[in-house]
């Protein structure tokens, strides 16, 4: 049985994860290093990434390129210890934690793989790629024990019949997996703390795109000794916007702080398309025009490196088609914290609540 699990790289195009700051938008080094990369010169490109670090030590993006070049170079400890590191200073990010999987598969470490790749999932719930590793290292590890209990009772039918099961699964052709190439995901992931300022934010380095963000690519470089297969499908993160479907909201509080916590949710994922899609036809905002109101709030989001949404618990009231949310709102991003009241007037329309109105106190 081969398996390969899939690695995530990042790009550095236009548009937002994490990766670099404002000041770095400009430096082109990293996309030098890694067209270096892709161009098979290792060497060339580990010189160049260490040139970039060393004036910017703490850089997620860079480090995690870094991981990515070891890799390519066989170096799986010097790729081991620089994804460990990461997910100790940016541990919100899931990328480091793949690859991580993607390291200790190769090594047959599975538990191992297996834990790095929960920790994945804990910080970024709709990480595809994780859970498509995840799935790949539990075969793994049914096949280990179904392979355990024949050998401990060769006429084991049952052992014999579930094994079988396995390597059909995972020897079926994928010709997706010849290339081992995902597409780009233009949805960042959510990163948290403002420890540092992330480059990844590993993403970068990833989950850590950039500050004009870095996408990220998922692409599998195919693993030398690969341990476990990971679908080359691209990591989409879904969108959480308000689904319209045929069956008619709720006018619950439960309806209305479950559309709060998804607004939330795509702010903090920096997914413009998913964010301004839970406000109303109807919503005007304080200032200008809607159309320079979506430009202005989609550059803001893109903006930061990482950014984190949360809030209070929300003092909801429902009148007709119209329901009122309170709350207090904490935003972080990189470098900045800041906490404001805020109230959310939603409307009904249709079979789900978008904003019709936002105030900031």
């Amino acid at each position: 049985m081969v398996y390969a699990l899939r690695p995530t790289l990042f790009a550095l195009c236009a548009t937002v994860c994490l990766g670099i700051t404002p000041a770095f938008a400009a430096d082109n080094s990293l996309t030098e290093i890694q067209l270096l990369v892709r161009q098979g010169q290792y060497p060339q490109a580990l010189n160049k990434v260490d040139s970039y670090l060393a004036s910017r030590p703490k850089d997620a993006q860079g480090r995690f390129i870094k991981g990515l070049i070891f890799t390519e170079m066989k170096r799986g400890d010097d790729a081991i210890a620089i994804f460990t590191k990461l997910t100790e200073d940016y541990p919100e990010l899931p990328e480091p934690y793949n690859n991580l999987a993607v390291l200790y598969a190769q090594q047959k470490q599975y538990d191992r793989a297996r834990g790095a790749l929960e920790m994945a999932i804990r910080t970024h719930p709709s990480y595809a790629i994780a859970y498509e590793n995840l799935g790949d290292v539990y075969a793994k590890l049914a096949s280990q024990a179904y392979d355990k209990a024949l050998q401990l009772d060769t006429s084991n039918a049952a052992a014999q019949s579930k094994l079988a099961m396995i390597r059909d699964l995972v020897s079926a052709p994928d010709h997706s997996r010849a290339t081992n190439v995902a597409k780009a995901s233009t949805t960042p992931v959510v990163s948290a703390p403002a420890r540092t300022q992330p480059a990844v934010e590993p993403k970068p380095e990833p989950k850590p795109a950039a500050q004009p963000m870095a996408t990220v690519i998922a692409t599998t470089p195919t693993p030398a000794t690969p341990a476990i297969t990971a679908p080359a499908a691209a990591p989409t993160t879904p969108t959480l916007a308000p689904k319209k479907t045929e069956t008619a909201a709720a006018d619950t509080p439960q309806e209305i702080a479950k559309t709060l916590a998804a607004w939330a949710d795509a702010w903090s994922r920096q997914d413009v398309k998913a964010y301004l899609g839970f406000y109303a036809p109807a919503f005007k905002p304080g200032k200008g025009n809607r159309k320079d109101w979506e430009a202005e709030r989609a550059a803001r989001i893109r903006r930061p490196a990482w950014i984190k949404v949360s809030y209070t618990e929300p003092k909801i009231s429902i009148e007709g088609k119209q329901a009122t949310a309170r709350f207090r709102q904490t935003y972080q991003a990189s470098g900045l914290k800041t906490a404001t009241d805020k109230t959310l007037i939603f409307t009904r329309a249709g079979n789900v609540w978008l904003i019709l109105s936002e105030e900031s106190n």
